[in-house]
């Protein structure tokens, strides 16, 4: 279906819990996959479904073994685990230093991802800038997805990363809840002169993303983290849907419009409706 990357340029701030979240209320069927070269660690911080602990071998390290013969999208799949929730992932590297010898990977593990039939793929690709290869992989995606906070360092970082990109990204500020929509508003001032598909906000909710790390369920889903999380999901596979000219309701869609308030309801992974 469709390849999003997930990715910042500083410290890579809050990318794995946005992409957790994102897909745990992602409104199609989605994989999770930690791509990120410097290492991941979701084996270490979400249950799997079973409530036991994920398998850290099992994900990009047991699929680069297999990919030296040829990695094809059908192969994906016999490596990921389910987190607790559902939401399938594949795991990634334990640490920075397995990225040497799968410097090779990146090119091929997109375009898989990006040919898999039946799901979208949230690539949590973590800090963009130290690892060249990854270049290849974003360049399958079909989207990306910028996260920055609403600080001077962070948004500067933003600025240099959107003058080297190609395409239309979205830009994502990770706020605090007093202040969001200046934050969201200001960024979206900063930005204004690139080509950004959207600016965004994402909840600063560290009470959510603690609730993330155990059973997913009404709490979960009542917190700021998953109720702006929700939004974002909604306009980002919006972007995604292809767009009928002749459809008036295509046309008069504006990407730019107000960010919603966090709002309560909808199914999804984290538990809402069960």
């Amino acid at each position: 279906m469709a390849l999003i990357v997930l990715a910042a340029d500083k410290g890579a701030p809050g990318v794995t819990t946005a992409a957790t979240a994102l897909g745990a209320v992602w409104p199609r069927p989605v994989l999770l996959a930690e791509c990120d070269p410097s290492g991941g660690d979701l084996a270490y911080r979400l249950p799997a479904e079973d409530g036991g602990v994920l398998n850290p071998a099992r994900g990009l390290l047991s699929l680069g073994a297999v990919a030296r013969r040829g990695l094809h999208a059908d192969q994906i799949q016999e490596h990921t685990q389910k987190l607790v929730g559902g939401l399938d992932v594949l795991t990634g590297l334990t640490h920075g230093e397995q990225a040497g010898g799968l410097t090779w990977l990146w090119g091929p593990l997109g375009r898989s991802l990006a040919a898999l039939p039946h799901a979208d793929v949230l690539a949590d690709c973590g800090r963009l800038g130290g690892h060249p290869q990854m270049g290849e992989l974003v360049a399958e995606a079909a989207q990306v997805v910028l996260f920055t906070r609403p600080s001077l360092d962070h948004v500067a970082h933003l600025r240099e990363r959107l003058a080297l990109m190609d395409g239309r990204p979205v830009v994502v500020v990770i706020a605090d809840p007093r202040s969001y929509r200046a934050s969201v508003e200001e960024v979206r001032r900063i930005v204004a002169p690139w080509d950004v598909a959207f600016v965004a906000g994402l909840a600063h909710d560290p009470k959510g993303a603690e609730l993330l790390r155990g059973q997913w369920g009404g709490r979960l889903d009542r917190s700021l983290l998953i109720r702006t999380a929700r939004e974002l999901a909604g306009r980002l596979v919006a972007l995604l849907a292809p767009r009928d000219p002749r459809d008036p309701r295509d046309n008069q869609w504006d990407p730019r419009e107000r960010d919603a308030r966090p709002e309560r309801g909808g199914a999804d992974r984290s538990g809402a409706g069960r």
